[in-house]
């Protein structure tokens, strides 16, 4: 295995997760960054990360490069389009993809990357941008072994729980989509009774307390909890995960689901609740603005 040294990596994207990823790495590893936002860039540069004005240079003479996308066709054209790096990359290289884009497609991914000699590391993560930084993230991981051993500098650096649950790109992408079923359906319910627990005219703060003490207390209802309380405040609760994704998840985990001939009706409620908060124009807020969508703010 390449030492920690001399392995280098490129962060494309320097958003939300890619820069506090692209920090955290850069405490050991050589990183290569490239955002289209300037001041993207100046931040990372800051923060030990060497910039860069385009993605191809991000990219040369890398070891492995980690791609944050929204969705599956942007995978395409990050890789393959008009400016696409994977004719960039070096032979041995690995790419490392972090997001959640469903399983279609993923076969289509790795042949077109065997003609460069470069293979897929399938690596959706959960964690946040907070854990991001501190290397606290979870990710499962789909890919060849060798393709994990040349990866591993890059996520042994993110995990604190890393799970191998196949040797095939599209295994983690597979897992992800289960977590995201659960995720999604558990936002969905928290939300739902601390509305409830709103028109019962009870303590919100106080119903969140009781129910996460006893046998309804889940790490959803704990961790989006409070911030469902604050989807009430003038500001809203801070942006961790947008509204919009779980939008993109759940639709991943219809798609998913109807494949297979397996009925999903407890997801697809949950994907209504989340589509009508988009149409409510909450797609950019933070998914635990969801109760709006059942219960609106009320004016005096």
């Amino acid at each position: 295995m390449t030492s920690s040294s001399s392995y280098s990596v490129a962060v494309l994207g320097l958003g939300a997760m890619g820069l506090p990823m692209a920090t955290r790495l850069s405490s050991e590893l050589t990183v290569n960054g490239f955002d289209i936002a300037q001041p993207r860039l100046d931040l990372a540069a800051a923060a030990g990360i060497v910039p860069h004005d385009s993605a191809a240079s991000a990219v040369k003479g890398v070891d492995a490069v980690l791609l944050a996308v929204r969705n599956g066709e942007q995978l395409h054209e990050v890789l393959f389009g008009a400016n696409g790096i994977a004719d960039k990359l070096d032979e041995g290289a690995v790419v490392i993809l972090t997001s959640t884009v469903g399983t279609d497609g993923i076969a289509e991914v790795v042949a077109r990357l065997e003609q460069h000699s470069v293979e897929l590391i399938d690596a959706p993560l959960s964690g946040g941008p907070v854990r991001a930084g501190e290397g606290d993230l979870l990710i499962v991981v789909g890919a060849t072994p060798a393709a994990r051993e040349k990866a591993q500098p890059v996520l042994g650096l993110l995990a604190s729980t890393l799970t191998v649950v196949g040797d095939r790109p599209g295994d983690g992408q597979a897992l992800k989509t289960v977590n995201q079923l659960l995720c999604g359906v558990h936002i969905a319910a928290a939300a739902e009774a601390l509305a409830l627990a709103e028109r019962l005219g009870l303590d919100p703060a106080k119903t969140l307390e009781t129910l996460g003490a006893g046998a309804a207390g889940s790490f959803m209802l704990a961790n989006r909890g409070p911030r469902i309380l604050e989807a009430y405040d003038e500001e809203g609760a801070d942006v961790l995960s947008r509204l919009d994704i779980f939008v993109k998840d759940m639709g991943i985990v219809g798609k998913a689901s109807r494949a297979v001939g397996l009925p999903t009706p407890v997801a697809a409620a949950a994907e209504q609740l989340y589509l009508l908060g988009q149409a409510q124009g909450l797609g950019a807020s933070d998914d635990s603005a969801v109760i709006l969508a059942l219960a609106p703010k009320t004016t005096d």
